[in-house]
Parts: C-alpha cells; sequence; structure tokens
C-alpha cells in the first residue's frame, strides 16, 4: 500500500505545492514559518490517506492547510488582530469541520449509498419519495399506484435492510428480496408483487 500512496502523494499533492506556498504566504503572517506549515500540511495530507485516499486531493489539501492555520491561531496565547492580513482569505469559521471528520462523512454517506442500492427498485423508489422527498405515505401510494399497507411494509422492510446494511448487520441477500417484495392488493381484488 506504501507505494500507492506514495505515488499517489507524488502524482496528486505535490503537484500543488506552489499554489499551497502562494496561499500559505498570503494567509500566514510570519513567512519565515511558511516551510514549516507546508511540511505539516504535508504530513497531516499523507497520514490521513493511509486510512482514505480523498477523491479530490487538492480540496482536501487546502482544508487541511486552513484547518492547521486555525489550529496555530488558537494555540497562540495573544492573538493580535493583524496576525492574520486578511481574514476572508481562510474562508472558513473557526467551528468548521475538520478534513478527517469531512472525509469521515463522506465514507459514510457513501456506505449510505451502497446500502440504498442494494434495495429492490421499488422499494429504494419508497423509502426514497418517503424519506428523502419527505412525501406523505399516501402521496407515495398514490404516485406509484400502491396501497397505502404495501407502501408502509415497504418503508418498513426498506429502512431494517439499511440500518442491517449501514451497521454491519447483514443477513442473507434472499431475505433482502422477500423483505422488500410486499404483497399489494390492487382496487381489482388481485394480489400483485413488485
Amino acid at each position: 500500500m506504501d507505494d500507492a500512496l506514495d505515488s499517489w502523494f507524488k502524482s496528486e499533492v505535490v503537484i500543488h505545492d506552489e499554489a499551497l506556498t502562494r496561499y500559505l504566504r498570503r494567509s500566514w503572517p510570519r513567512s519565515h514559518e511558511v516551510n514549516d506549515l507546508r511540511q505539516e500540511i504535508y504530513l497531516r495530507v499523507y497520514a490521513a490517506a493511509r486510512t482514505h485516499i480523498p477523491d479530490v486531493a487538492r480540496t482536501f489539501i487546502f482544508a487541511v492547510a486552513r484547518r492547521l492555520i486555525i489550529d496555530r491561531l488558537r494555540h497562540q496565547r495573544v492573538v493580535a488582530i493583524d496576525s492574520v492580513t486578511d481574514f476572508e482569505t481562510l474562508n472558513v469559521l473557526v467551528d468548521d469541520i475538520s478534513p478527517e471528520r469531512d472525509m469521515a462523512a463522506h465514507q459514510e454517506l457513501r456506505k449510505l449509498a451502497e446500502a440504498l442500492d442494494g434495495l429492490s427498485p421499488k422499494c429504494r423508489e419508497v423509502v426514497w419519495m418517503r424519506r428523502i422527498d419527505d412525501l406523505s405515505q399516501k402521496e407515495v401510494a398514490e404516485r406509484l399506484g400502491l396501497s397505502e399497507r404495501a407502501v408502509e411494509r415497504y418503508i418498513m422492510k426498506g429502512m431494517k435492510r439499511l440500518a442491517e446494511a449501514y451497521f454491519g448487520e447483514h443477513e442473507a441477500a434472499d431475505e433482502d428480496e422477500a423483505g422488500c417484495k410486499p404483497v399489494e392488493v390492487k382496487g381489482d381484488g388481485k394480489q400483485q408483487t413488485d
């Protein structure tokens, strides 16, 4: 993994060295510390990439740089008002999310998306409309031509399957299909399945 990580670092991170140096010179008042800051940023980026290589290296590098500058400013006992030449160049709030937390959130979102993709198409559609689009059970039933009871079953089974997949309590795959395909009764009294 270290060879792949080193290769990624050389091709995706080091190429932004000039832009990073310019940014640090604009944002940090003590120019003699820019090289040290840059090295610390590289260390943090490399360490974080050991667990997960970011999709967009440039964005991650500059997020780490902003976080480092803010951390350094916080740790100074007395911060002069002119310690940063232009607070707008930081472009972040003091309580902004760290790059590590941001990456963890993206990983969780990816995991949830994969779990959602694992549902049957009809179950996924019902869950999406009910939980994401925030439609009522009745609206979902009308739009999809289902009974409200069928929508309720899809929601219960779909949310259960999402929780199982997301939290790692995944049961047998054939139960997923059975769990997300409730029998519905249409207006003509005939039973239909997904």
